[in-house]
């Protein structure tokens, strides 16, 4: 996992210092009603730390809807790996609306893919599986208006289904199916 993270701030080092600086466009005006979210940025890459700690995007598609994705280490009831997701977002509502930023509320539904080793002790300690999941994220965003960055906070109900895992013990053949929350903090550097 730590050759995951040293990866992934590499990358994600490299390509916020390999970019022309950029400028966060003007939220849209004359909205009466603040209670929607309108985003002024389109693509943004940055990191995420937690469950999962590695590299983190977001893509607007519309003023309110996005697709955000994720890839790195993870680990959970003693399975640990590389994690990949996507997910469709909404952002309904903000909950602040103030010149230098907004506070937007997300929900989405998405999915996941995880490949992982699996230790435990006995004589035949070492197994290797991967799973898919669905994912069904809520977050905020300190989504700023000067300056093209956001800030966010993410809670993430996952429900995997193991697919391809070793079988050690009679006792676990039934071990597929896993419900877990995982929840990450991280930054996007928006490039338009």
């Amino acid at each position: 996992m730590t050759r995951t993270l040293v990866i992934a701030a590499l990358a994600a080092g490299l390509t916020i210092g390999t970019v022309a600086d950029a400028d966060a466009r003007p939220r849209p005006a004359g909205k009466t009603r603040r209670s929607n979210f309108e985003a002024n940025k389109t693509f943004g890459l940055g990191i995420m730390f937690g469950s999962p700690t590695g590299l983190s995007g977001k893509y607007f598609t519309g003023p309110s809807t996005a697709i955000d994705f994720g890839i790195g280490g993870i680990g959970y009831r003693g399975r640990s790996g590389v994690h990949v997701h996507a997910d469709f977002l909404w952002h309904p509502l903000s909950f602040v609306s103030d010149p230098a930023f907004e506070l937007p509320l997300y929900v989405g539904i998405g999915g996941r893919f995880f490949n992982y080793d699996w230790y435990h002790s006995g004589p035949d300690h070492y197994h290797e599986g991967a799973a898919l999941g669905v994912r069904a994220p809520i977050g905020i965003a300190f989504d700023f208006n000067n300056v093209p960055i956001d800030i966010f906070v993410e809670l993430a109900l996952v429900l995997d289904f193991l697919v391809d895992h070793d079988d050690f013990d009679d006792n676990f053949h039934d071990d597929t199916l896993y419900l877990t929350i995982d929840g990450a903090v991280g930054f996007r550097y928006y490039f338009n």
